[in-house]
């Protein structure tokens, strides 16, 4: 049923929309280089490390506890060691190894060196470095105000479970995986649908060229399911002929012609194939209440925040 409940909660995405991020507290290290290659660096620097953790006990390097290094007179404290090595782990799947931990350390040593060496050139007092302070200090405060301030209703246990009833009776008694070439114009759609008809993979001619969000996938979708009758708004966000041929082919198939979306700039052609289809396969409450969930406290977050601007423009003074 794993792949039941993404295709539920891929229902649930098309009504989400992104949140404001929280304040990330880690430290980034630009570009955490493999352990050797740093290593290797540190090592004709001079800046390479004996122990192996990093982490000395007092006294073994001379160094008071909850220190990974002193540079010029400047301490590098373990929170700020450990904050990185938090982030390089998440960031590139690294496990947490004596190699890695000692190319961080010595990558703060060598960032701690670099800082101060900028500073006594003056670079902190050139206007790019004061464009990007504040820049940053900008940015902080904003999105803590923010998370501070926006306070989205309660998603109850009830709602959930009417969102869920919703989404289920959404749902028809057949489920496809279909893929979808988006282009802009006729002649594009004609160039796709021939090189199609000549051999060209489906897939390979998505990447080269849709436009849809898809492309880098070949074009594929998820597992769709629409209610019969078909009407507008009851389409799993696409549109309706879209919808419409998806139902109607037989898997495997495409579409013989372009099918024309959308109006003005919005305009697109599009062409179609189903790779499967199967009896539509739905999740029991409980595999699904938490993707739920957390859609709908996003959809809170975003009813809050929007609110939460309107009344602040409500009382500024604007001029345009």
């Amino acid at each position: 049923m794993k792949k039941s409940t993404s295709r539920l909660g891929t229902s649930v995405n098309m009504l989400c929309v992104t949140a404001f991020a929280s304040v990330s507290l880690s430290i980034a290290l630009p570009g955490v280089a493999h352990a050797d290659d740093v290593n290797a660096a540190a090592s004709q620097t001079g800046m390479a490390v004996a122990h192996p953790f990093g982490l000395q006990a007092a006294g073994a390097s001379g160094l008071p506890q909850g220190l990974v290094a002193r540079v010029n007179g400047v301490d590098i404290p373990a929170a700020q060691f450990e904050n990185a090595l938090r982030a390089a782990m998440g960031t590139s799947g690294q496990p947490d190894t004596p190699q890695l931990r000692q190319a961080l350390k010595g990558q703060l040593i060598a960032r701690e060196l670099f800082r101060q060496n900028a500073e006594k050139a003056h670079y902190d007092t050139k206007p790019e470095v004061q464009q990007a302070m504040n820049a940053a200090k900008v940015n902080a405060e904003t999105q803590l105000y923010l998370k501070d301030s926006i306070r989205p209703e309660p998603v109850t246990d009830a709602q959930v479970k009417a969102r869920y009833d919703d989404i289920v009776a959404s749902l028809g008694r057949e489920e496809y995986k279909p893929r979808v070439i988006a282009v802009a114009d006729e002649a594009t759609a004609t160039t796709v649908l021939a090189k199609l008809k000549s051999g060209t993979s489906f897939d390979a001619l998505a990447r080269q060229y849709s436009v849809a969000p898809g492309r880098a996938s070949g074009g594929e979708l998820p597992w769709v399911s629409f209610k019969a009758p078909l009407a507008e708004g009851r389409t799993q966000g696409l549109p309706l002929a879209v919808a419409q041929a998806i139902m109607q082919l037989p898997a495997g198939s495409v579409t013989p012609a372009p099918i024309a979306t959308g109006e003005g700039s919005n305009a697109m052609r599009v062409i179609v194939k189903v790779d499967a289809k199967r009896p539509t396969q739905v999740p029991s409450f409980d595999q699904a209440k938490d993707t739920i969930r957390q859609q709908l406290q996003a959809l809170a977050l975003e009813k809050a925040a929007a609110q939460f601007t309107g009344d602040l423009m409500k009382h500024a003074a604007i001029q345009q």
